[in-house]
């Protein structure tokens, strides 16, 4: 009994054409599903993008501000440190503005001043470490200015998308039951106009919750490196001073 080998013909699946994601893409007119997209979409659409566009601007913001806090910190530091007094350092802190050392130091210094006036030295060690923690919580309250604008991005945005995409939806299959059509293809168009929104939500949603997470250590690094910074205030002017 002989054995019959069949073959199997590689080239079967020749006419067999499977789009690419990208090539699918390319086909989506997003704009033009968007223009014919129901008046409750285009709102939440347009809601989504005001979200999105405070949000960027507020991180191209922080960016910048982060940016040059941390290039002023470092110089101001190096400067403090090769200080011989609070006078020189007084003159010094003028050309680092944008440091939130300088603001602590400039709360400290002040302290200082007012004591050695009345007494002639640093009586109150607690009211100079006072004016210094009242310092730390100023900058702070500044670094963390429209931080909280991103976290409400981050958590809103994607609900925002999904009430839009439910919305949709349900028009879809209202208009689908006013028909009396059982057709995908005559559902598709309303949902896929309607899952646009939860794309949109997520694109705006992506963006703030990374930076709020990048922002956020950041402020915690300058907080604790002003929190460094006034235990060597507190070190020089004990030196200067004493108890």
């Amino acid at each position: 009994m002989g054995l019959r080998v069949s073959m199997l013909d590689l080239g079967i699946g020749d006419g067999l054409n499977f789009e690419t994601p990208t090539a699918l893409l390319l086909q989506i007119d997003v704009w033009q599903m968007v223009r014919d997209s129901s008046a409750a979409i285009r709102v939440v659409l347009a809601v989504l993008v005001c979200f999105s566009v405070f949000s960027w601007t507020v991180v191209f913001s922080k960016w910048q501000s982060f940016r040059g806090a941390r290039r002023s910190n470092a110089r101001f530091l190096r400067a403090f440190r090769k200080a011989n007094g609070l006078e020189s350092i007084v003159v010094a802190s003028e050309q680092f503005r944008p440091s939130p050392l300088v603001a602590v130091f400039d709360f400290g210094y002040e302290e200082v001043e007012r004591q050695v006036k009345a007494r002639g030295t640093l009586t109150n060690r607690p009211a100079l470490e006072r004016a210094l923690q009242l310092g730390i919580s100023e900058e702070m309250a500044k670094l963390e200015r429209n931080m909280n604008w991103l976290a409400t991005t981050a958590t809103v945005t994607p609900f925002i998308g999904l009430l839009g995409t439910v919305m949709g939806i349900i028009k879809a299959f209202h208009d689908l039951g006013q028909q009396g059509s059982t057709s995908l293809r005559t559902v598709a168009p309303g949902i896929s106009e309607a899952l646009i929104t939860t794309a949109v939500g997520l694109v705006a949603a992506i963006p703030a919750a990374i930076f709020y997470n990048v922002f956020g250590h950041s402020i915690r690094e300058m907080g604790t490196r002003m929190d460094d910074f006034s235990l060597e205030f507190l070190n020089l002017v004990e030196r200067s001073f004493g108890e």
